[in-house]
Order: structure tokens, then C-alpha cells, then sequence
């Protein structure tokens, strides 16, 4: 049913005429059959259609609003963030972290919905990370009814699951991850950083060690992530803060060997991650390796530096040479654009060197390990330059030593250690992005919870660049998380019915809509309030 303007033409004039119209089919045919006429639209008295609107909406199905009733009964009560939680619950759902979480709670009575308290500590950490205290202020911001029902203790006793269930979950994710995904996992990575308290931390897991934040007095404790090629986070673990990182190292070897049934699997660590004893394990396990070596007072490097032969240009930014020493394989690696930089820090640091022997500055020299190390002491006590140590330094000029038990051609053996910067990345984003630090938590089983949390944001943060990545997009996450803030759900209130708003996406907010293969929410929807609420 639907109004039309029906022209009546006489012989000096035309009237229009509103009439109400229905579609009916008569003899295989659809004719227009008129249920009222309004009349001669000129002679109808102003206002009369608006009445009859009104009058209408009385018996509408749905509602219908007039300006004035706009005007003075429109109410907004709130409107909260919406487009970060639809985007985080869409990759939620597909990484299936509600089943894993169901599936550690068979068999227990839990009085709350572990489910969504994790997914909140998880959702914050990639929006606005902030203390589980914070968290009940936060929740208030975003638009997710079933965050209302959440209370502090519920934060606190999820992160005791998630430690205790830490390993059970990772391996749900990384097989799901392989199904979802076609993970290639022929290289793994492994590298630690490190994270300080605020306050003494927990006893036997806080420890004073190698500090990265530049704060060593603060007690720390060191994170270790394991990731594939592309890389996706299989695994963390959370060790004291006083273990060596080539302890660490270990935890990755058995982790491999203990939990992930996988194929052929090439180990890559950086220099000083790994010790001989982990290697020989390696070998004994059949497992191959591609590691970092330290150049300097490694016999081993001299050797490999001093072997002679061309190296051979893979590209302008890289050169290699395969060297054997002892029976093991090595790989000389030279970068020119690496070696010009070298050699203008160092040609800064001695002039600044210079600088201070001659202002009598000697001693505050040493105090550095990297310039204690190009100077000698002569005879009458004084230090100067040693040109020896200059030399030898000169050596290391853009170069870097791999050894590696493999068969792979030099130039893979290559490719394959510089894709450690995936690790880098993934620290940077669990540090920054994630925030993990600092901690203010004060039992060892709350602090591996918290740190769960965050290797689970990580774990949505890769599906999101890698949903990005294939739908051709080159923005960061960082970017396209901001951006999906200004999606916003606005609450409407109107004459005793309730509706649910919806703002226009900003920046890359569609088209990362479109890279997870959703549809936006309706403009405006009916708000079903709960009977407890209405």
C-alpha cells in the first residue's frame, strides 16, 4: 500500500488528487486499486496530512516519530565505543577461544562467565591497556551488555585459569591457527625481553637481571616467544628475571619436542641465545638450527673471518661466503650499507675519544665497555688510542658469523635469521601495543595470568594483520584499532521505546570491516532491553 498524486486534466486546467493505492492482480495482471482518496491536494487544510500521519503511527507496527516529538522527547544516554569489539569478537570467535575456555572449565563450577572476563582483559590490552582495577571504569566505555555483569574478583580468578591452562590453550590455538591459516611452520623463532615491576614483585619469579627497559633497579623477569615464519606467537613462557637468556633457549627446544608434533623444524636464534650443550641437544634430537654467533673473543669467529676465499653477492645489501672450521658450517654474512655505518660510529666515538683524553677525561672512558676496549695503557699510566684494537675492530665492519647444521644454500641460511625481525615486531607489540609493563601484580600465578592475556591480544592482533595483509591492505594495527573507535554505539531513547544507533566508520574502519568479512550494524535497530532491566 503506498500514496499516489493522480492528475486530473480538464480543458484549461489540472488538479491533483492524493489517493492511498494497493497493488492487486486481476486477469494475470497487476492494476493499481484505490482504497481512500485525501481529496484535491490545493483544498486540503495545512496540516491535515501531518495529522493523519500522526493519527496513523497510533496503530503502526512500528514506530513513527513526529519532528516535535524529536524535538522534546529524544534522549541519548550513552554512546560507547562499538567497532573495536565487533572486529575483536569476529577474530575471538574464529580462533574459537570460547570452546578452549569451556573446554578447561569441564567439570567445574565456575558462578561467571570466564569466557567474556577474559575476552574484556584481552580487548583492553588491544584498546586501551590499563590495571584490572581500571578495568571496571573502562568496561563502561565500550558497548558489550554482557561486560555489565562482570565484577573485579571475576579479572583476578580468570587469570588464575589462565595460568593454570596456559599450555592446554596454546596448543588448541596453534592447532586451530593451522587448520585456519595453513600456517608454514618449517622455521620457528625464539627470543626474550624482559619486564619490570612496580614494587617487589613476587617472590621466585621477580629478580634483579639484564634490564632492556633501562631500569635496573627494578626487579624484572624475562618473557620468551616462540614464533613460525610468518610470524604467528605458538607459545610464551615467563621465566625469573635473573636467568640467563640462553637458559631460556632450552624451554623452546623442549617445547618443540614435547608438545607440538610437527615436521621438519629449522630452530633460529640470535647470537648468545643458545650455548654448545643446547646444541649438541638439538643435533642428538635430529633438529636443525640456524644461530647467531658473537664476533668478538669467540675463537671460533676469528677462524671463520680469517678463512680465506671471495664472497658472492646475493644482493647490493648482502654478501655471503660458506665456511667450514672443525668439521661445522658457517656462513660469512657482509653488508656494505652496514659496514659504511660502522665505520662512521666509530670514526664519531674516537673523535669524541680524543676529545676526552685531552680534557683529562681518561677514566670516565672506561666506564664504557665498547671504548674501553680501543684504548691501551702506556707505560707511564696515562691511556691513548690503541690502533691494534682499531684494527681488529675494523674487521667487523658489516659482518656477522651463522652457524647453522642445515643443507640449505647460504643464501636461504641468510633469509632465514634476518626474519628474526618478526620476533623484534611481536616484542614491540607485546611492550607497547600491549602494554605488559609495568606489572603491579604480587603472586607468581597472577602475574603468568596477566602476561596469558597478553600473548592472547597478540595472538588477535596476528590474525588481524594477517586478515589486513590478504585483503591487500598495507595499514598497521595499531592504525586500524583507532580507527575502528570511531564506530560508536549511540543508545535512543524516544517515547517509551529504546533503539540502538550506530556512527559512521572513519579511515580504515570499513575496509577492515570488509578484511574480516563483516557487514556493518544496521544505522538503527530496536534495543531489546532485558527484562531485569525494563
Amino acid at each position: 500500500m503506498f500514496t499516489r498524486i493522480k492528475r486530473v486534466r480538464t480543458q484549461d486546467k489540472t488538479y491533483q488528487y492524493l489517493q492511498v493505492v494497493e497493488s492487486v492482480r486481476t486477469g494475470g495482471k497487476v492494476r493499481q486499486r484505490v482504497v481512500c482518496n485525501l481529496g484535491r491536494i490545493d483544498q486540503l487544510p495545512e496540516g491535515r496530512v501531518d495529522e493523519l500521519i500522526h493519527a496513523l503511527t497510533r496503530v503502526a507496527q512500528q514506530p513513527w516519530f513526529s519532528l516535535r516529538e524529536l524535538g522534546e522527547g529524544l534522549h541519548l544516554p550513552s554512546a560507547r565505543t562499538w567497532g573495536p569489539v565487533l572486529a575483536a569478537e569476529r577474530l575471538w570467535k574464529e580462533a574459537e577461544l570460547d570452546r578452549a575456555l569451556r573446554r578447561v572449565l569441564e567439570g567445574r563450577q565456575i558462578q561467571f562467565d570466564l569466557s567474556e572476563a577474559v575476552f574484556a582483559m584481552v580487548l583492553n590490552r588491544l584498546m586501551d591497556p590499563c590495571s584490572k582495577l581500571g578495568l571496571m571504569r573502562w568496561k563502561e566505555t565500550v558497548y558489550r551488555p554482557a561486560f555489565e555483569a562482570l565484577q573485579l574478583q571475576h579479572f583476578y580468578r580468570a587469570l588464575d585459569v589462565l595460568a593454570e591452562h596456559k599450555e592446554a590453550i596454546e596448543d588448541r590455538l596453534f592447532a586451530r591457527m593451522r587448520d585456519l591459516f595453513w600456517l608454514k611452520v618449517d622455521l620457528v623463532f625464539w627470543d626474550t625481553t624482559s619486564s619490570y615491576f612496580e614494587g617487589r614483585g613476587p617472590e621466585g619469579l621477580a629478580a634483579c637481571g639484564y634490564s632492556r627497559d633501562k631500569r635496573p633497579d627494578r626487579p624484572q623477569l624475562l618473557i620468551g616467544v616462540l614464533l613460525t615464519e610468518e610470524g604467528y606467537p605458538v607459545a610464551h613462557e615467563v621465566f625469573p628475571g635473573n636467568v640467563a637468556d640462553g637458559a631460556t633457549a632450552r624451554y623452546a627446544f623442549e617445547t618443540l619436542r614435547r608438545r607440538f608434533q610437527l615436521g621438519r623444524v629449522i630452530f633460529v636464534a640470535d647470537r648468545g641465545m643458545v650455548s654448545a650443550p643446547l646444541l649438541e641437544e638439538l643435533e642428538a634430537a635430529g633438529m636443525e638450527y640456524i644461530v647467531g654467533m658473537r664476533l668478538r673473543r669467540s675463537p671460533v669467529a676469528e677462524a671463520v673471518l680469517s678463512q680465506p676465499g671471495r664472497y658472492r653477492r646475493v644482493d647490493p645489501q648482502l654478501w655471503l661466503k660458506e665456511v667450514w672450521v672443525d668439521g661445522l658450517r658457517y656462513v660469512l654474512c657482509y653488508n656494505p650499507e652496514r659496514a659504511q655505518h660502522d665505520r662512521a660510529v666509530r670514526e664519531a666515538v674516537l673523535a669524541h675519544v680524543r676529545a676526552q683524553l685531552e680534557a683529562g677525561q681518561a677514566k670516565a672512558l672506561l666506564k664504557n665497555r665498547a671504548i674501553a676496549r680501543l684504548l691501551k695503557r702506556l707505560p707511564e699510566g696515562a691511556l691513548a688510542i690503541d690502533p691494534e684494537a682499531v684494527r681488529r675492530e675494523r674487521r667487523y665492519d658489516g659482518k656477522y658469523v651463522l652457524h647453522t647444521n642445515t643443507g640449505l644454500a647460504p643464501d636461504t641460511v641468510a633469509q632465514a635469521y634476518k626474519q628474526l625481525w618478526r620476533v623484534e615486531r611481536a616484542f614491540r607489540t607485546l611492550k607497547s601495543s600491549l602494554d605488559v609493563r609495568p606489572m603491579y601484580h604480587w603472586t607468581e600465578r597472577r602475574v603468568r595470568g596477566h602476561v596469558m592475556v597478553c600473548f592472547l591480544a597478540l595472538v588477535l592482533d596476528w590474525m588481524l594483520q594477517r586478515k589486513l595483509r590478504d585483503a591487500g591492505m598495507t595499514a598497521s594495527t595499531d592504525l586500524v584499532w583507532q580507527d575502528l573507535e570511531s564506530v560508536k554505539a549511540v543508545q535512543v531513547e524516544l517515547a517509551g521505546h529504546a533503539f540502538l544507533g550506530r556512527t559512521e566508520p572513519q579511515g580504515t574502519a570499513y575496509q577492515a570491516f570488509q578484511a574480516l568479512h563483516m557487514a556493518l550494524p544496521p544505522r538503527l535497530q530496536p534495543l531489546v532491553v532485558p527484562k531485569n532491566e525494563a
